[in-house]
């Protein structure tokens, strides 16, 4: 008899097979209900795929229709296009043919008649050529009898008639420069005199001639002395400290201090100044005031400097720049002092710039410092001008003040109106009565010269230079210069002494012709 557990596990197996056989079974009956509803599905779908086929033929046929239709319209309206434009090239084609066919014909008609002209021409040329072989021999009869009658060649005649004609030109070229000149000189003259004594009028500055030596006051001679100090200290220390020269002498109350630089001349004045005020005088105490001096001097050229820049109006000056201003008050130039000289040519350029229309401002800014230069010539080589540009350049001045200071004195021709303006300016100051003061010698030497050029010259008798130079007086003789000849010797003599020399202001030319018949009553 079986077990209760074969039992169990036999029903159990039982369980398990027919389990999976259900579900085997159940598999295969929902496949097969899947493949109906799939097969059906794909029926349906054949169905309205041939449908919308054969509808979409359907449009296809009737777009096929619609384009070839339009095409057939447009391939017939490009036709009538192409056979429009084909009548117009046509009818544009005749007309062209008409135009040339015109045109040759009109070429042809000027080609017969430039024939015949220059048939006509030829015949003409041939007997112009003729008539010119008759002329010829004619002239050529005529030449050789007034040869004969002439008695000289057509070289001879030609010569001479050549030295007439430039006689005769010379003649009215003079005539003509005397009359340009003259009406010029009306007017440039009178305009220049009004604009200069204008300026003149205005700018009315004091003259003080400087020297190379000062002056100092004592209470009393025993005071030389204590300058002096003992075996000769005092005058040592001063003359070491400063480099000046102290010139005591038997002039009573008054010590000389001579030096040509006038800076130290002056802290050497104010040092002895203080000296004798205070009345301690050693060595040491000489080296404070000297220092002291020093300090004052320099401040004053600062004032200076800036006292010019406002009496001028001018502003926006490097600070050196006013130092350096400040030191031409200690600067002399042929006696003249070159800070006021340089105030002057400022206010005289302004003056003269007003008159012409020209910025003023530029105009006193290049006259203030155009002698620049002369601040630095004790002390670096070169010419005032150059140091001047030098410095001007080096603190970025206007380049019109820059090419003034470098024209001032011609060192390159000036080519703005006012370098010209500061050149006028310049030769005023300096050519007034009483403002510089000329070596003795120098001046001898410059009227022997100007008398030299002008002797040298045809035709010049003698001459003389008079008014200090500013005057030559030229005689000439009356058989070999004509009187439109004295025009041309005058122009010739200006621009010799010109090239040649150096003078302030200008110089007069005088030409004097004098005829004269002598004869005695016996």
């Amino acid at each position: 008899m079986p077990t209760p557990a074969v039992i169990t596990l036999t029903a159990l197996i039982c369980l398990i097979v027919f389990g999976g056989a259900g579900l085997f079974i159940g598999r295969i009956l929902g496949y097969n209900q899947r493949k109906k509803d799939a097969e059906s599905k794909i029926g349906s779908a054949e169905i309205e795929a041939a449908r919308i086929v054969e509808e979409s033929v359907k449009e296809a046929e009737r777009t096929k229709k619609s384009a070839i239709l339009e095409a057939k319209e447009q391939i017939l309206k490009d036709k009538n296009d192409a056979e429009r434009e084909l009548k117009e090239r046509r009818a544009e084609i005749s007309r062209q043919e008409n135009r040339v066919v015109s045109k040759e014909e009109a070429l042809d008609k000027k080609s017969e008649n430039l024939d015949r002209k220059n048939e006509q021409l030829n015949q003409k040329l041939k007997e112009a050529d003729q008539l010119k072989s008759s002329i010829q021999e004619v002239l050529d009869r005529h030449m050789e009898e007034l040869q004969r009658i002439s008695g000289c060649t057509v070289e001879q005649a030609k010569a001479e008639l050549l030295e007439k004609i430039e006689a005769d030109v010379q003649h009215d070229a003079a005539l003509k420069i005397i009359e340009i000149e003259s009406k010029l000189k009306e007017e440039a003259d009178q305009k220049a005199k009004d604009i200069i004594s204008l300026a003149i009028q205005r700018c009315a500055s004091d003259h003080v001639s400087e020297t190379t030596v000062s002056t100092v006051s004592l209470p009393s001679d025993d005071m030389k002395g204590r300058i002096i100090g003992r075996e000769g200290r005092n005058i040592r220390a001063i003359e070491q400290l400063i480099g000046v020269d102290l010139i005591i002498d038997d002039t009573p109350e008054a010590i000389t201090v001579s030096c040509f630089d006038p800076i130290r001349r002056e802290i050497a004045r104010m040092t002895l100044e203080k000296l004798i005020s205070d009345g301690r005088i050693h060595p040491t105490r000489i080296e404070e005031t000297v220092e002291k001096a020093r300090r004052e001097v320099e401040n004053e050229i600062k004032q200076a400097g800036e006292r010019a820049t406002f009496e001028i109006g001018i502003h926006a000056i490097n600070p050196e720049l006013v130092k350096l201003l400040g030191r031409l008050k200690y600067r002399t130039s042929y006696g003249q002092n070159v800070l006021i000289h340089s105030l002057e040519v400022a206010y005289l350029s302004g003056i003269i710039a007003d008159e012409l229309g020209v910025d003023s401002v530029i105009a006193k800014r290049a006259g203030l410092l155009h002698d620049i230069g002369k601040a630095l010539t004790a002390e670096v080589e070169g010419s005032h001008v150059q140091l001047g540009v030098d410095i001007a350049k080096k603190y970025k001045e206007n380049p019109e003040v820059i090419h003034a200071i470098e024209a001032h004195h011609n060192d390159v021709e000036p080519h703005s109106i006012i370098a010209v303006i500061v050149q006028a300016a310049d030769a005023i100051s300096a050519a007034r009565p009483g403002a510089r003061r000329e070596n003795l010698e120098n001046y001898i030497k410059r009227l022997q010269k100007l008398e030299e050029i002008a002797n040298s010259f045809d035709g010049v008798e003698k001459s003389y230079a008079v008014q200090a130079g500013r005057e030559v007086r030229i005689m000439v003789k009356p058989e070999e210069v004509n009187d439109e000849q004295m025009v041309l010797v005058a122009r010739d003599i200006v621009k010799k002494i010109e090239e040649s020399l150096e003078y302030p202001g200008q110089i007069k030319i005088n030409v004097i012709r004098e005829s004269r018949a002598v004869d005695y009553a016996k």
